[in-house]
């Protein structure tokens, strides 16, 4: 995929080049800007305790 694309891109190689990192930039920039907090809310990642029984809270370590 990316040899098709870095291929079609118009110019010489450091256009090439050029392009490929700002496209690969704008694709982090839409990602981190809109994807991924529009999914975050249904990743697990935020839970605090693996296992625990729903309703429980955990004991304050002191």
């Amino acid at each position: 995929m990316y040899a098709w694309m870095f291929r079609h891109l118009p110019g010489p190689l450091w256009l090439r080049i050029l392009l490929t990192v700002l496209i690969l930039a704008a694709l982090v920039v839409v990602l981190f800007g809109w994807v991924f907090p529009a999914i975050a809310p249904y990743m697990p990642f935020n839970d605090g305790l693996v296992g625990a029984p729903q309703g429980t809270t955990p004991p304050l370590l002191s």
